[in-house]
């Protein structure tokens, strides 16, 4: 059963439940995968709320393999979901919304639910939230 407070969600591919979770080494095979200089560039990039099917084949793929699953993201691209498409993308804002948590992951999930630019969902037009609070 998927700890949310350990950052686990659990998502129903192909009739069978799964557990996924972004570990440190799945948020670095997505930095690399992304071309993110670091996580807070990878952060920024899911707050655009514009998430392809090749984004979530490599996310969800990563959170798969992060929670001991062995499969490659052509696998992954098999998959199918109770709710179609907008299951993954579910999947997808769930388990974003678990890894980086708060109000910045609130964000993440709803511009990944929506489909729509997370700048509108921005309260501060000025200045993103930061992904990561607390102290530094």
């Amino acid at each position: 059963m998927p700890n949310l407070h350990r950052g686990e969600v659990e998502a129903h591919f192909d009739d069978t439940p799964h557990t996924l979770v972004l570990t440190l080494g799945a948020l670095a095979e997505l930095e690399s995968a992304f071309g993110a200089q670091d996580m807070l560039a990878l952060a920024e990039r899911f707050q655009t709320g514009r998430i392809s099917a090749h984004d979530a084949t490599r996310i969800i793929g990563a959170g798969l393999r992060a929670a001991g699953h062995t499969v490659t993201n052509e696998d992954v691209g098999r998959m199918r979901s109770r709710d179609g498409a907008a299951g993954f993308v579910s999947v997808v804002a769930k388990l974003l919304a678990a890894t980086f948590g708060g109000p910045a992951g609130a964000i993440v999930a709803d511009a990944a639910l929506a489909g729509i630019d997370a700048g509108t969902r921005r309260a501060s037009a000025e200045e993103p939230p930061d992904p990561f609070p607390g102290p530094r």
